[in-house]
């Protein structure tokens, strides 16, 4: 059975048909200003913001409104994020840098303003958490303190701290004090209810399957046709092909599981410079009660033999270090790490406005998803945001990661020949032995022809190119990919 999350379980969604008829959208006669492909927190932070200005927008998302990755993060609101500033500062320079964390600051604010404006009407929690970044051993020191370094050339009033409150051994740790921790759902139903009050339409259950032309761009959906001025791509990884996003990402799947706790077990939200990671929040239970969130064990998609046994290493962890936690819920969540380290939002393809993507988050969703979103309503509107650079989609910031990219196409292309080789030649081990049987040509992926993987923590088919997964029956459930894996 596929993973529910903690915050999904909380906020159940019940499930509904496709819309069709009056329930869909005018597919005919309307044209609207802004077609926004994907319901999460930057589909619908770009609405919300766009509709305020008075654009018509309508949102489509595939499935429903909290199901995809923002509804599995772990949700921390911060501008410190683990390594991410020293390993930004080792491929861009001081200036993209602190573009990058202008950004950040600015959405953190953002949203802060918005939970003040709009928490109480729907329920809304933001609650104030330091965010630290914490070694275990020398390496991870090193790798923290250059955190540090990184975060002050930026301008962020980071502190270092020897003694943290954990119950196992550190070197230290850097603290950025008054971030923020949510529950991403209720963050989500407010961003929906106020889009919608402000004109906003939003259908479930609507595929984006096709994008032609300009000016209208032509919006082929699973329940027909749309045109617009503006197409916003906001779908984790971008489901057009005009850039190749998905030979310039590598996707990746990290882990989580929500234990009660007689009390508080955290006093912030930590994350640990080393490998393999643990990330800790708390968190609190529908009844009052006190939760610890463990994260981490991630792992490039489709390429685990046993995603199961990840969760079971958090588990294990768990145990050890926090004897008395209970286990409530288990899940994983899919997201996108760029060669060069940004996240981007933009055209798609140069000198094409009609068609904008945002993506690349690097496991930093809930602040990049609002800082892409600002800077491409900006866009649209006709603004200009300083910090925007660091989300530039095409310019000489892709170079700095040449390296990483080649690394990255080359795992493709042994993955490709893994696959295929399993598949179909004697003797060659594939990675999912315990998998359902089925025939070659029902795991063939319908983006670029990898072999699928069995996922046996999800029960899904993984594809170990660019992340596309797909449920047992064949649905999309991650792009890039739009159509479900072929039945026979």
């Amino acid at each position: 059975m596929p993973l529910i999350s903690l915050w999904q379980d909380q906020h159940p969604h019940a499930p509904r048909p496709a819309p069709s008829g009056p329930g869909a959208p005018d597919h005919r006669s309307q044209q609207w200003d802004v077609v926004v492909a994907g319901g999460g927190l930057t589909g619908l932070t770009t609405a919300l913001l766009l509709v305020r200005a008075g654009r018509s927008v309508v949102v489509l998302e595939a499935a429903y409104v909290g199901a995809g990755t923002t509804a599995r993060s772990t949700a921390k609101i911060s501008a410190l994020q683990g390594t991410r500033l020293s390993t930004i500062a080792s491929k861009q320079d001081e200036t993209t840098l602190r573009a990058y964390v202008d950004a950040q600051l600015e959405a953190v604010a953002w949203l802060r303003r918005f939970g003040a404006d709009h928490g109480a009407d729907h329920g809304l929690d933001l609650q104030e958490r330091d965010a630290v970044t914490y070694a275990t051993d020398a390496e991870g020191e090193k790798a923290v303190r250059q955190e540090l370094d990184a975060a002050r050339a930026a301008g962020l009033p980071v502190a270092w701290e020897d003694d943290l409150p954990l119950p196992f051994r550190t070197r230290g740790g850097v603290r950025l004090a008054d971030q923020l921790q949510v529950d991403p759902v209720a963050l989500l139903e407010a961003l929906q209810a106020q889009a919608v009050a402000h004109g906003v339409q939003v259908f479930e259950g609507v595929r984006v399957t096709a994008v032609r032309g300009q000016d209208p761009v032509r919006v082929t959906t699973t329940q027909g046709e749309l045109r617009a001025r503006h197409l916003v791509v906001a779908t984790g990884t971008p489901i057009v092909d005009r850039g190749a996003f998905f030979a310039r990402m590598e996707p990746a799947r990290s882990y989580s599981v929500a234990f009660r706790t007689p009390a508080q077990e955290v006093d912030a939200m930590y994350l640990s410079a080393n490998q393999p990671s643990r990330s800790l929040r708390d968190g609190t239970h529908p009844d009052g009660g006190a939760l610890l969130l463990v994260g981490g064990a991630g792992h490039t998609t489709g390429r685990a033999r046993h995603e199961s046994e990840r969760l079971a290493q958090l588990r294990a962890w768990t145990a050890q270090h926090y004897p008395d936690a209970v286990e409530t819920h288990a899940w994983s969540a899919q997201d996108y790490v760029p060669h060069h380290g940004l996240p981007f939002a933009g055209p798609a393809f140069p000198g094409q406005e009609s068609v904008l993507v945002a993506g690349g988050y690097s496991k930093w969703g809930m602040t990049n998803a609002v800082a892409a979103s600002l800077a491409l309503s900006s866009r649209i509107l006709g603004g200009h945001t300083e910090w925007a650079r660091a989300f530039e989609v095409w310019g000489r910031r892709d170079a700095a990661g040449v390296g990483t990219l080649l690394r990255h196409n080359a795992g493709v292309g042994v993955e490709a020949v893994r696959g295929w080789g399993a598949a179909v030649l004697p003797g060659v081990p594939d990675r999912s032995p315990d998998a359902p049987q089925r025939p070659v040509r029902e795991r063939v992926c319908t983006h670029l022809g990898g072999i699928v993987e069995w996922n046996d923590a999800e029960s899904s088919w993984d594809c170990p190119l660019h992340g596309s997964r797909f449920a047992d029956d064949g649905t999309v459930l991650d792009g890039p990919a739009v159509c479900g894996l072929k039945r026979s």
